[in-house]
């Protein structure tokens, strides 16, 4: 599987870009086809009912309801499917902050879902942890 491995290399290197979008969450009884028409950013297909993660204001134009409003923040490095510890690592970050981590990992990228208005701490948390000197783990 391609991609990097490597915590301290994931860490140091992560980049963390935060989205100009924002975002929603909802769930959907429409049929998969019709959700494609409304161009979703992400599916996630569950027992319960079928996720849609949408920009804001397709979610509006199309009349999706919706609790909580999001910013996307991307961790730029290609972090392998089979890296242990990146997601653990922001979470603990983020959740020192107090702000809510919703992670999607893709093929090339984690993206991290923070409310709006913490949008921004988030960021600087992130760069923080990119910046530490040394990555602490415990292996015990």
């Amino acid at each position: 599987m391609s991609g990097e491995t490597d915590i301290e290399k994931l860490i140091k290197t992560m980049q963390p870009e935060l989205s100009n979008e924002e975002y929603v969450f909802s769930t959907s009884t429409m049929d998969l086809s019709s959700i494609l028409e409304i161009d979703p950013w992400a599916i996630i297909q569950e027992n319960e009912g079928t996720t849609v993660i949408i920009d804001v204001e397709k979610a509006e134009k199309n009349h999706i309801l919706y609790e909580s409003i999001f910013k996307r923040i991307t961790l730029k490095i290609h972090s392998s499917l089979n890296a242990v510890g990146l997601t653990a690592m922001v979470s603990v970050k983020l959740m020192e902050l107090g702000i809510s981590a919703n992670v999607i990992a893709g093929y090339y990228h984690d993206h991290i879902f923070v409310q709006t208005e913490y949008a921004e701490k988030a960021l600087i948390g992130l760069l923080e942890l990119s910046k530490s000197s040394r990555v602490k783990i415990n292996n015990s």
